[in-house]
C-alpha cells in the first residue's frame, strides 16, 4: 500500500514516460521498425525501448563527419548486452558469444564492469538473428538495459568457493525473479505467439507497473573481505556475513550509484548506507519491495534526478528503511560487522574447494580480441572448447577460468603459455588496477576517450610509478568518456572523467576498500597537465606516506583533497 504521506516530485512526466505508457508493455513498434529496410536506424521512441530488450542504437563516430559530407546517414550499429547473472557463463556459451562476434559483431566482446558481455557493430538486418542465437545457449538480453533491474553482480571470490557457490545462485534467483513479466521480448525476437483459442488475457506487471520504473536500478552482492562489485556502488547492495564457513545472510545497504552530469550540481555519485541486516530466505523480498518504493516516490519528471539515490536522499534514510520495513511487515535486524580489504581481483591460479583451481586472466579494458601480438581471443576460445569448469567475468573487467579440473589444469596451463595469456603480473599494479569504459567511438555519449586512450596514458604514468619504485603499489586508475560512471569513477583513487576531446576532470581519494568517493582535483586539463600533476603527487606519497597507506588515504591525509565521505558534499 502507498504511503499517502510520501510524495514523489512534481512536474510532468518526462518524454521517457510517454514513451514507456504508449508501448503496450515494451512492444511499441519495434516489431515493425526492425523489418524497415530503408534505415539502417530506427526511431527514438523504439530506441528508447530497445534498452528494455537489452540493446542500444549507436553509430561509428569515427566515420559521423565524413558520412555527413557524404550526405549518407550515421553508420548505424547496434549494441547488445547479456543478462548475466554473476558473472557466470559455461564454456559453451562462450564459444557462442565468440562466434557471434566474429559473425554479427564487430570481433570483439567487452567484458563490462557489471559482469557480462557487451557486443559491438551489429546491424539492424542480423539483431533478431543474434539474440535466437544466444537464446539458444540458454541466454537472453532481457532487462539488460532500461528502467528495470539490470544484471544482478556477485562477488567473484576464487578463495571463498562454498560461498561463492551459495551467494551466485541468489544473485541468479533475483535477476531471474526481478524480469519484467511482459512477453514483448519474446513475441518480437522469439517468434512467440499467442496460443490459438485462448481468450486475451490483460497484461500487468505485478512488481513494475506499466511504467516500470523511473530509472536504471542496480543490485549486487559482495563477500567480505572483497568488495569487488563496489556493493556501495548499487542501488542495492547485500554485503554476505560468514562466520565459521556459513552464510548467516546479508546487511543491506540502499542508495548508491555513479552517475552525474558535468556543471549541474543537483546530480552526484552516492555511497549506498548500510539500514539493517536480513536472512537469506528474505532476500528477494527486501529487493522487491526496495524496487516497489523507488517505483512509487522516485523522479518521474526529470531523468537526471531519477535514481534511487536520489529518492533516498530527497525523503530521507531512516523514512525510506521505516517505509521498506512498513511494505515488508516486519524489521530488520541490526547490521552485523563485516570488513573489506580491496575491490580489486586476485590474479593467477587459486585453489578452492574439492580440488578445484581458478585462474584469473587481466583484460586491459575488458577488449577481447585478437591484437596483433597477443592473440587473447583465440587463446580463449581453444580454453574454452576443452574446460570442463566456468567462466566468470569480473567487475573489474577481466576474465576467471573457474572450477578448473586437476586434470584439465595442466592442459589449460599450456594453451595460457602458447597463446601468451597473463595475469597481468609483469606488469604494474596501477595497469592491473585499471578499468575504462568502451566511450568512443560506439558510445553516443562519451565526450572523450576513454578504452582506446587509458592504456597509453598509462605507459607514460608507469615511468613515473617506477621512478618512484610504486610499481607494486595497488593504485585504482578509472576513466569514462563522460559523467554517467560505467566504469566506477568515483570509487578510484585516481579517476578520470571526460569533458572534451583530450580534456579531463581529474579526481582523486577515494577509498581503496570503495567505501568514500572522490574529490575533484583538477577540471578540464589533458594530458601534459595529468602527468605534471602525477609526477608531483606520486613523488610525495613515495616519500611521505605512512606503512600501509592506501594512496586514497594519503592525499586526504596530507590535505590535497577533502574526503568525500557522503555525495551531497561531493561538489564541496
Amino acid at each position: 500500500m502507498v504511503n499517502n504521506s510520501l510524495k514523489a516530485p512534481e512536474g510532468p512526466p518526462s518524454d521517457v514516460e510517454r514513451i514507456k505508457e504508449e508501448s503496450n508493455y515494451l512492444r511499441g513498434s519495434l516489431k515493425e521498425s526492425m523489418l524497415d529496410r530503408i534505415s539502417s536506424g530506427i526511431p527514438d521512441d523504439d530506441n528508447r525501448l530497445m534498452k528494455f530488450h537489452g540493446s542500444y542504437l549507436q553509430d561509428d563516430r569515427d566515420l559521423r563527419n565524413e558520412r555527413q559530407k557524404q550526405k549518407l546517414e550515421p553508420a548505424y550499429q547496434f549494441m547488445l548486452r547479456v543478462r548475466l547473472p554473476g558473472g557466470v557463463a559455461t564454456p559453451d556459451q562462450w564459444l557462442v558469444m565468440d562466434e557471434l562476434a566474429q559473425k554479427y559483431g564487430n570481433g570483439t566482446l567487452k567484458l563490462t564492469t557489471r559482469e557480462t558481455f557487451q557486443m559491438h557493430g551489429i546491424l539492424k538486418w542480423n539483431m533478431k538473428k543474434t539474440i535466437q542465437e544466444i537464446h539458444a545457449a540458454l541466454l537472453d538480453t532481457i532487462a539488460a538495459c532500461g528502467d528495470v533491474n539490470r544484471n544482478v553482480m556477485c562477488t567473484s571470490n576464487p578463495y571463498q568457493s562454498e560461498i561463492h557457490a551459495e551467494v551466485y545462485e541468489w544473485a541468479k534467483k533475483l535477476s531471474n525473479d526481478l524480469l519484467p513479466r511482459t512477453r514483448a521480448y519474446h513475441e518480437i525476437w522469439l517468434d512467440e505467439e499467442k496460443v490459438a483459442g485462448t481468450p486475451e488475457v490483460e497484461e500487468v506487471e505485478p512488481m513494475y507497473g506499466p511504467l516500470y520504473l523511473p530509472r536504471k536500478f542496480k543490485i549486487g552482492i559482495a563477500v567480505p573481505p572483497s568488495n569487488d562489485i563496489d556493493v556501495f556502488s548499487q542501488d542495492l547492495g547485500f554485503i554476505a556475513i560468514v562466520e565459521d564457513g556459513k552464510l548467516l545472510g546479508f546487511n543491506v545497504a540502499i542508495g548508491g550509484g555513479m552517475g552525474m552530469t558535468h556543471g549541474d550540481k543537483a546530480t552526484y555519485p552516492q555511497l549506498a548506507k548500510i539500514i539493517g541486516f536480513c536472512t537469506p530466505d528474505k532476500l528477494y523480498e527486501v529487493a522487491e519491495k526496495t524496487i516497489t518504493i523507488q517505483r512509487d516516490y522516485g523522479n518521474r519528471s526529470v531523468r537526471k534526478n531519477a535514481r534511487f539515490k536520489y529518492t533516498v536522499d530527497r525523503l530521507g534514510l531512516e523514512v525510506v528503511k521505516a517505509e521498506l520495513e512498513n511494505r515488508l511487515g516486519w524489521r530488520l535486524d541490526e547490521a552485523k560487522p563485516y570488513h573489506f580489504e580491496h575491490n580489486g581481483d586476485r590474479y593467477g591460479w587459486v585453489k578452492g574447494i574439492q580440488g578445484k583451481w581458478h585462474f584469473t586472466l587481466f583484460v586491459e579494458g575488458g577488449r577481447v580480441t585478437d591484437f596483433d601480438d597477443y592473440k587473447l581471443m583465440s587463446g580463449l576460445r581453444e580454453i574454452a572448447k576443452i574446460h570442463t569448469g566456468d567462466f566468470r567475468l569480473t567487475a573489474n573487467q577481466n576474465l576467471m577460468i573457474a572450477n578448473v579440473s586437476s586434470q584439465k589444469k595442466k592442459k589449460i596451463e599450456e594453451l595460457i603459455d602458447q597463446y601468451g595469456l597473463t595475469d597481468g603480473k609483469q606488469y604494474t599494479a596501477l595497469r592491473r588496477s585499471s578499468i575504462a569504459c568502451v566511450a568512443l567511438p560506439t558510445c553516443g555519449l562519451a565526450m572523450a576517450e576513454a578504452e582506446r586512450y587509458l592504456p597509453s596514458l598509462i605507459d607514460k604514468i608507469e615511468k613515473i610509478v617506477e621512478e618512484n619504485g610504486l610499481q607494486n603499489e595497488e593504485i585504482t586508475i578509472r576513466m569514462t568518456g563522460c559523467p554517467n560512471g560505467c566504469a566506477r569513477h568515483a570509487l578510484a583513487e585516481i579517476g578520470f572523467i571526460g569533458k572534451a576531446p583530450g580534456k579531463y576532470n581529474m579526481y582523486l581519494g577515494a577509498a581503496f576498500d570503495g567505501s568514500r568517493l572522490s574529490k575533484m582535483y583538477r577540471e578540464n586539463i589533458g594530458e601534459e597537465e595529468i602527468l605534471k600533476e602525477l609526477r608531483m603527487l606520486l613523488s610525495r606519497y613515495a616519500k611521505e606516506r605512512e606503512k600501509g597507506e592506501h594512496f586514497g588515504d594519503f592525499v586526504i591525509r596530507a590535505g590535497i583533497v577533502k574526503a568525500t565521505t557522503d555525495g551531497t558534499n561531493f561538489h564541496d
